[in-house]
């Protein structure tokens, strides 16, 4: 966890966190691409390429309990998430809806591991591309099942709705497919990993800066830093529900875009 200064230079209040503590520097010379946020997603990328291969290398009837955890998260992306939504047509998107739930949780528990302790999705960046992959790939399957003009047709014009109710309905459906959409896809994960780190920041810390003050200032600190265990816990919950959500939108927009009319 990024080191604050709680004491501040004048009065020795605590000086709570903020955005700054979001914002890293480059870990080494000048470049953007060169920092905490970043390094931790390569990570994510090593980590998940290494458990899945090792968790495949050796398959066997009798599945050994890292292969069984690895079956466990493919088969509940693939027939909680993927068959139960998009349906049939189902097989050809689990590579995808598992690669993006395997880099989101990953993305999100980094926030609770010691040492690491910084969940990369609440820098906001990361959610916009995954946002914007996802935008793609359902725009993309809508448009070659149905071509182009039925597809943008289908959103426009709502079937069996009076055509003076187009006026108000084809502009709210247009913004809801292209930036509705993956807006409050990108930001509903952004704020959670953010409010949740932050949170954990102010009684972690608070907790610290309470442990040197005066005698009864001590005594509350347990507290400060018991609150601070328990919402860890919760925040794991957070985070993988949060993989989860944003996994299951995907299938569901991808399942809207296979539908003969949205």
């Amino acid at each position: 966890m990024r080191t604050l200064h709680l004491l501040s230079t004048e009065g020795g209040g605590f000086v709570p966190p903020s955005t700054k503590d979001f914002n890293y520097p480059p870990i080494f010379g000048n470049s953007a691409y060169a920092t905490k946020p970043i390094f931790l997603v390569i990570l994510s990328i090593i980590l998940i390429s290494i458990f899945f291969i090792m968790a495949s290398r050796k398959a066997a009837v009798v599945p050994s309990r890292l292969q069984f955890a690895g079956e466990s998260i493919y088969a509940f992306i693939r027939n909680d998430v993927a068959r139960e939504n998009i349906g049939h047509e189902f097989m050809r998107f689990v590579p995808y809806l598992f690669t993006l739930f395997s880099f989101v949780l990953a993305n999100n528990i980094f926030g609770i591991v010691p040492l690491l302790q910084f969940p990369a999705m609440s820098r906001v960046s990361f959610p916009y591309v995954l946002a914007l992959f996802t935008f793609i790939v359902f725009h993309s399957v809508g448009i070659r099942k149905q071509g182009i003009r039925k597809y943008l047709k289908d959103i426009m014009f709502m079937p069996g709705v009076p055509k003076a109710a187009y006026i108000l309905l084809t502009p709210l459906e247009l913004a809801t497919f292209f930036i509705v959409r993956p807006l409050t896809l990108s930001l509903r994960l952004f704020a959670n990993m953010f409010a949740g780190h932050l949170l954990l920041l102010v009684f972690i810390l608070g907790g610290d800066h309470l442990l040197k003050g005066v005698i009864g200032l001590k005594l509350i600190s347990p507290f400060a830093f018991a609150f601070g265990i328990g919402l860890t816990f919760f925040e794991f919950l957070v985070q993988v529900l949060q993989a989860y959500i944003f996994t299951l939108l995907t299938a569901l927009y991808i399942a809207g875009a296979l539908a003969d009319e949205h």
